[in-house]
């Protein structure tokens, strides 16, 4: 409806503006001022009346292609042109001659017309024709696809879009390999991961089952072991079990007004026999302004476990790790600082990834089975908080924070 009234205005206006300068170069009485306003509204409505039907039939788009398309309206808006001033001439001119004078120049303006037309609209059919190579080879798989964009127009608009559903289809496809390969990863890593502590418990119950080993010290070791690896066994597969809940969106949180700063103390206190084996200085402080916050407390007791866990397993003898709570506008932000070697920089983007070990920052031989810090992303942002790692050699800070 608006292009229908915007089309009525247009031939209001034109009328308009043609009787302003009739009137203006050739000052007529008002009889023929009369009669010029109703052989334009006449042939006005003639025109339109063509027009609309060719546009409401669809006439336009039955056409082979966008050129012949524009062609067509070429050819009608010159009929029509032709058409209005030759029956306006026929009605006003006294002689035959200069009708027919007339007559040959508006055939031949029309023609020129066309021409013309149909070889400006090239440049519009020639981008059509780019996208639609694009589109065909996007359609075949090749992803690199991208096609040249110029001007301004709507055209220059639908390549600009054309060109970001590419990219973005081939972030998609990049990302959509990469679980590929780190699903066939997962398998393997978890095969690994099952297969060494079961292999290991087969073993101590074969040698106990079949009496390889009777004296007392020997047997209670060989089950010290198998106790170990059922411990591991239970870590990974408690691991899992979150990982699937935070993949599936649905992990339960039990949250209410607790004390973090009591949280970070009773954290620290049992970690803090290990820190003295080890000969790390355990270290921890909050501010008293941070409490209370609403929070799962043994959610976020998990992330803080995981935190100062790793920053143990990865500081030296003599080093120290530091744990800090603070306020930070709306916020409370935790920090685990520790002295180790540090995270390798190509590490740092992938370190909250499930299953990702970085040579220094996660290895087989240090323990883990590299989700302590993808469950800790998960928990924390299921608070509505965020997570980051600074590190640099001799120095590395988890820090997240909570609402």
């Amino acid at each position: 409806m608006n292009t229908f009234f915007r089309y009525i205005l247009g031939v209001i206006l034109t009328i308009g503006f043609s009787l302003s300068i009739f009137y203006w170069v050739m000052s007529p009485p008002m009889g023929e001022l009369q009669l010029m306003a109703l052989f334009l509204a006449i042939t006005a409505l003639i025109s339109s009346l063509a027009g609309y039907l060719a546009y409401r039939l669809g006439w336009i788009a039955l056409t082979p292609s966008i050129r012949w398309g524009l062609l067509a309206i070429y050819a009608i808006s010159s009929i029509l042109t032709f058409f209005n001033v030759w029956f306006s001439a026929r009605l006003m001119f006294a002689s035959e001659h200069d009708l027919l004078l007339a007559s040959v120049l508006l055939v031949f303006a029309g023609g020129m017309a066309m021409a013309l037309g149909h070889f400006l609209s090239s440049t519009m059919t020639e981008r059509l024709d780019l996208l639609k190579q694009g589109a065909k080879a996007l359609a075949q798989g090749d992803l690199k696809t991208r096609v040249k964009v110029f001007g301004r127009d709507e055209i220059a608009t639908l390549g600009s879009s054309f060109n970001q559903m590419a990219a973005q289809l081939q972030t998609a496809d990049q990302k959509q390999r990469e679980l590929e390969n780190l699903r066939r990863d997962l398998i393997a890593w978890i095969s690994h991961d099952l297969q060494t502590p079961l292999a290991s418990m087969r073993a101590v119950l074969e040698a106990l089952s079949d009496g390889v080993v009777q004296d007392p010290e020997t047997v209670n070791r060989y089950l010290s072991i198998a106790q170990r690896d059922v411990r591991s066994l239970s870590v990974l597969i408690d691991d899992l079990f979150q990982m699937a809940q935070l993949d599936a969106g649905g992990i339960p949180l039990d949250k209410a007004d607790s004390s973090l700063s009591d949280l970070i103390s009773d954290t620290l206190e049992s970690f803090s026999e290990l820190a003295s084996r080890q000969n790390i200085s355990l270290e921890g402080s909050a501010d008293p302004k941070v409490d209370p916050v609403i929070m799962d407390t043994q959610r976020i007791g998990r992330v803080l476990n995981n935190l100062i866990g790793n920053a143990l397993r990865y500081t030296p003898k003599g080093g120290m790790v530091e744990v800090r709570a603070q306020r930070a506008g709306s916020s409370v932000e935790v920090s685990v600082r520790d002295s180790g070697d540090g995270i390798r920089p190509e590490d740092i983007p992938n370190i909250f990834q499930s299953f990702y070990r970085g040579e220094k920052s996660r290895s087989r031989s240090t323990g883990g089975a590299g989700l302590g810090l993808a469950i800790a992303r998960g928990i924390v942002r299921a608070h509505g908080g965020e997570i980051r790692v600074e590190s640099k050699p001799g120095n590395t800070c988890f820090i997240f924070s909570l609402p």
